[in-house]
């Protein structure tokens, strides 16, 4: 089964319950990371060179995202 989207904003619709689920986790851990700063790392950062991404790969990223990864990608903008 092959899942298509035709922009960025419905593959951001698709996965947002993944995206709040790993915000709720990462706050559990002590860390202040909104939503948007997850998917802007991911999206400017982890797959701007990414090709053929599925879903499952996309969801299996943010799900094991670290937090130090985020934190320290904000450091560097």
């Amino acid at each position: 089964m092959e899942i298509d989207f035709n922009n960025i904003e419905d593959l951001y619709v698709r996965v947002l319950p993944s995206l709040r689920l790993k915000q709720r986790l990462l706050m559990k851990q002590g860390h202040s990371i909104g939503i948007s700063n997850i998917w802007d790392y991911l999206t400017k950062e982890k797959w701007s060179k990414a090709k053929d991404l599925t879903l499952y790969d996309i969801v299996n990223d943010i799900m094991t995202l670290d937090a130090i990864e985020v934190i320290n990608y904000y450091k560097e903008v």
